[in-house]
């Protein structure tokens, strides 16, 4: 039988002026902007307890031991029971013998327990050289639904559970980063802003002291930058429901810090407000208690993201496998380009003038990763993207998986995600895209440091020799 052609009008034809007007409802002034976000935030509220224990925390879940002896300690689970069975003072785990779950903290300390008496050739914990820094990595792109938060969170849980101790600091007002780490952030004082501002107080402070031997007037120090001063990051850092991750959270008013930086700069033209975020997290050993830092930017290249940019050492920027996401990363870089190149050359057209030496930005590695990709559909274009970008490119695509989508839900991340709540390949299969998006970052983490570790080397070598 033949298929008769739909000749009905398309659903944009013959639409009634009148009949749109009354649909339209009463006109719009700002306070309906109010009720609007007050009905979301009691949905956001709602939509959060999902992933949230009864009393509205988040708890993470417990690792089976099956999921211990396949991802996170390379032991048969023959010889894990051996070894529980032998050493009572271990954690035992909750459950029947054959069936036992343990806590994230469990797992650390049984890690601890095989480093220490499990074979020497096996790598318990990984590696981090003695006497160097953590290495800081901005997840950075300006456009929003590329996939910045849901990369960050992964890596940052991913590093978790393979055992480095991970600070995330969310520099993004929408707090997504916040959420899915169960923060509670009360107001700006408690984000990055107070850190922002205390170095620019400091700034003003060490600008007073040259105006007084000049004999000029101070500039000024509000009551906001005086509070500042006495504000320290370790004041702003808040525990997790991971054991080995911290948080420092975001909150809708860090936004003002766009303006605020500005108006500041003003004021204090010698202030490096690049630094800001950089010189906080240097201070007071932060970067030795910490293996990895992890900034989850904002969808602009703002004042925070320049921060965030000139604070790490690792620049990831995602972006999926479309014609307008590449069009729109290459605007990015270019934009990256413009502003440190032209703060470059306004700080050393300055030293040069004082006869100090010049300053570059420099990053130890940047790369660019495709994200949400659909192999079946995206192929082409995802290999024409990765040739012109070449190196500095991921090999591995992130797939879209249903465990994203389904996680995503529960206000969770997939490695919170209970496997037995799915289809076995389903899990497998989410899993395996974000543990090779880890793998290749952490090939990344790796070779940054043991290349620092090699140039100490030969710079202490070198000295020695001079001496």
């Amino acid at each position: 039988m033949t298929k008769r052609a739909d000749t009905s009008s398309p659903p944009f034809h013959n639409i009634d002026p009148a009949r749109a007007a009354e649909r339209l409802g009463p006109r719009v002034d700002t306070t309906r902007f109010a009720k609007a976000a007050t009905f979301c935030a009691r949905g956001r509220d709602d939509m959060a307890r999902r992933g949230y224990a009864p009393d509205g925390t988040k708890s993470l879940r417990r690792f089976s031991i099956w999921e211990i002896t396949r991802y996170l300690i390379p032991v048969a689970a023959a010889h894990l029971r051996r070894v529980l069975k032998a050493n009572p003072e271990l954690p035992q785990g909750e459950g029947e013998a054959g069936a036992k779950w343990f806590s994230l903290d469990d797992v650390l300390k049984l890690r601890k327990h095989f480093s220490e008496e499990g074979a020497a050739n096996k790598e318990y914990r990984p590696w981090r050289p003695e006497g160097l820094p953590a290495k800081i990595a901005a997840v950075a792109n300006f456009k929003g639904g590329s996939g910045k938060t849901t990369t960050c969170v992964h890596l940052a849980m991913a590093a978790a559970l393979d055992g480095y101790k991970v600070l995330v600091i969310d520099l993004d007002s929408q707090a997504s980063m916040t959420s899915l780490l169960g923060g509670k952030v009360a107001d700006e004082w408690q984000t990055v802003f107070p850190l922002l501002a205390r170095d620019y107080a400091r700034a003003v402070n060490q600008e007073n002291l040259v105006r007084e031997a000049e004999g000029q007037s101070p500039l000024p120090l509000d009551e906001t930058l005086t509070e500042a001063l006495e504000v320290s990051p370790r004041n702003l850092i808040q525990k997790t429901h991971w054991p080995n991750i911290d948080l420092i959270g975001a909150q809708l008013n860090l936004y003002w810090s766009e303006f605020q930086i500005p108006v500041w700069r003003m004021n204090l033209k010698s202030w490096s407000l690049w630094d800001a975020l950089n010189n906080a997290l240097n201070e007071e050993g932060l970067l030795d208690e910490y293996d990895i830092v992890f900034l989850d930017t904002p969808p602009a290249l703002g004042y925070l993201t320049i921060n965030s940019l000139s604070a790490a050492d690792i620049l990831l920027v995602p972006l999926g496998a479309s014609f307008l996401e590449f069009d729109s990363t290459g605007r990015f870089f270019d934009m990256l380009y413009s502003t440190f190149a032209s703060i470059e050359e306004g700080e050393n057209a300055q030293r040069r003038r004082a006869g100090l030496p010049e300053m570059r930005f420099e990053w130890d590695v940047v790369r660019a990763i495709i994200t949400r990709y659909d192999a079946g559909q995206q192929t082409d274009l995802a290999n024409v993207i990765q040739a012109y970008f070449g190196d500095f490119m991921t090999a591995y695509r992130q797939e879209f998986t249903a465990l994203v989508g389904q996680a995503g839900e529960q206000i969770n991340g997939i490695y919170e995600a209970d496997y037995r709540d799915f289809n076995r390949e389903t899990y497998l299969r989410g899993r395996e895209a974000f543990d090779r998006t880890y793998a290749e970052f952490k090939e990344l983490l790796l070779g940054s440091w043991y290349r620092d570790m090699m140039e100490e080397q030969e710079d202490s070598h070198g000295q020695t020799q001079d001496a």
